[in-house]
């Protein structure tokens, strides 16, 4: 595994950091392995209770390395490079969506193309005040490739996901903000710090429920009710033996915090 994704581990928090910075992120091949095996670790891990995604430098990610497919070598540029597996299984937006460990988008600076789908595949999303979305697809001769044609219908309507798509558009982090693309609006230099705060309120929580109630709202995206009513009940009987409910509600009962173990 190469340095291209880091990964730091502290207190139930992974935080992964795209690190490419003299390319402002830009996927590279190998990147794109990296990431996806260090979202499968994190996800695996039962210590780990939330996943921060960022990027290192001034720029989230500035999408697919089109100087690496200029030159042949990367991803979508048809020439001599490494060969790109067409089965999407195992690539980051699709194990971004299957993860059941929450995930968090630490938007620091521009998130461009394939960067734009990344940080729509986070469940939550927290900008810092230079945080931008660039829907540069069209501009580029191609369609958002990595699960935005899935996702920004679903998070802002047909109308505006249209709009933004058609035009390859570029939002501003106020105007993700009043789409309802981000959670929160920082400044630039808290935005690490806010974000973690939000990591460490979500891992204070039962983190097998968490992970099931993530878990049925992916599956409630594509559910008729009742089917959906029936399988949140069959993930609800197991929750109920654990020992993290009975941990929730005696701490409830003794008024204090409760400490969950994810058993």
């Amino acid at each position: 595994m190469s340095d291209e994704v880091l990964m730091e581990k502290d207190g139930g928090i992974a935080t992964l950091t795209l690190n490419r910075p003299d390319r402002l992120n830009a996927i590279s091949v190998s990147m794109l392995s990296d990431l996806s095996e260090r979202l499968i670790e994190c996800d695996r891990d039962r210590d780990v209770r939330a996943i921060i995604l960022t990027g290192a430098g001034r720029g989230f990610c500035a999408g697919l390395d089109l100087q690496d497919a200029t030159a042949g070598t990367g991803i979508g540029s048809g020439g001599g490079g490494p060969a790109v597996n067409l089965d999407l299984r195992d690539a980051p937006p699709t194990v971004l969506h299957k993860v059941d460990t929450p995930t968090i988008c630490a938007l620091n600076g521009g998130a461009a193309g394939y960067g734009m789908d990344l940080a729509l595949g986070c469940d939550i999303r927290i900008a810092g005040q230079s945080g931008k979305l660039a829907a540069a697809f069209t501009k580029r001769g191609v369609l958002p490739e990595s699960g935005g044609t899935w996702l920004l219908p679903r998070l802002v309507g047909w109308a505006k996901a249209s709009e933004i798509i058609f035009t390859g558009r570029t939002l501003s982090a106020d105007d993700c903000l009043e789409l309802g693309l981000v959670n929160h609006v920082v400044s630039d230099d808290m935005l690490m710090k806010e974000t973690r705060a939000l990591a460490d309120e979500i891992a204070a929580n039962a983190p097998l429920a968490v992970a099931a109630s993530k878990r049925m709202m992916r599956m409630g995206l594509s559910e008729e009710f009742d089917d959906h009513v029936h399988h949140v009940f069959l993930q609800l009987m197991p929750l109920f033996r654990s020992k993290d409910f009975a941990e929730g509600m005696q701490s409830f009962l003794e008024k204090r915090k409760p400490d969950f173990k994810g058993r």
